[in-house]
């Protein structure tokens, strides 16, 4: 980074800096999106081998381990929908801050678009 002459950054390169932290906060919302989406995935996956194996085993007789496993099942849903509107309502967080600092500073605008 440089500097004027009296050691003091400039101003478009601490907006740039403030915009460099923003997209890498972006991004790391991105990865938590798509790890709540593969978190959500999981229990769905489980239920549809359950279901298709469903012919194989009585119902009754499974009971005491099915309910445990509904039960993992749907927390996991919980924590997958959870990491997944977290991480949009960041995303948008961060863009409209983006957005806010490149119609503030114009001279910056070009290079964000």
């Amino acid at each position: 980074m440089s500097a004027e002459t009296n050691g003091v950054p400039k101003l478009d390169e601490l907006i740039f800096g403030e915009i460099q932290v923003l997209l890498a906060e972006k991004r790391t919302a991105l990865s938590s999106l798509r790890t709540g989406i593969a978190i959500f995935a999981l229990p769905l996956s489980v239920l549809s081998v359950l279901i298709a194996t469903s012919r194989y085993y009585s119902i009754g007789k499974v009971m005491p381990l099915l309910v445990p496993l509904l039960l993992l099942n749907f927390g996991l849903v919980v924590l997958g929908s959870w990491l997944v509107y977290r991480s949009i309502r960041r995303f948008y967080h961060f863009e409209r801050r983006i957005r806010e600092l490149s119609q503030k500073y114009r001279s910056i605008a070009e290079f964000i678009e």
